[in-house]
């Protein structure tokens, strides 16, 4: 039995270098052209992050389902806000980041906002969706990272606005 986990551990060693040295070979090798070697050197393999469809109301409650966990929803917009910022058990700065309401999708006879999910928006992409106005149509990516005081704390990494409210016109009285 002894052996047997000796030579498992001498092939897992061998096929780990024998990587490194395979990853080595694309970068260093003079036979392989320059282009492909600083293609291979500069490529790196970020991994996909998989955002479950949520809704907003069901996190918020079950805040402790959604912890650490990539989420996604569309709802509708409420108002920037400084809810939750500079707080220091879910911390995110007030000079980077900037707080978003969402409605309550589970109340319709008039605009509530859900203020128990508290999402942060890096400032500069906000002042991309400066012009957002309360009941915009918008869809939300992004990461749970805490739920201090029995809330969800989310990190926003994808905002995409999806459809605008019709400006409202003013009578012509001509």
């Amino acid at each position: 039995m002894n052996k047997i986990k000796v030579i498992s551990a001498a092939l897992i060693i061998i096929l780990g270098a024998g990587t490194i040295t395979l990853t080595n070979a694309a970068t260093t090798n003079p036979l392989i052209p320059a282009a492909t070697r600083s293609i291979a050197a500069s490529t790196t393999v970020t991994p996909q992050k998989n955002y479950v469809i949520v809704d907003p109301v069901d996190m918020v409650n079950y805040p402790g389902k959604y912890l650490n966990k990539y989420v996604k929803f569309k709802a509708k917009f409420d108002k920037y806000a400084t809810l939750g910022l500079d707080y220091t058990p879910a911390y995110r700065s007030s000079e980077k980041y900037i707080t978003f309401l969402i409605q309550r999708g589970d109340v319709t006879t008039h605009n509530v906002p859900l203020s128990e999910l508290k999402i942060f928006l890096d400032r500069k992409e906000a002042e991309k969706h400066i012009d957002l106005e309360s009941g915009d149509q918008i869809e939300v990516a992004g990461h749970v990272f805490s739920n201090a005081l029995g809330d969800v704390w989310m990190d926003a990494e994808q905002f995409t606005v999806l459809t605008k409210k019709p400006a409202a016109t003013a009578n012509n009285k001509s």
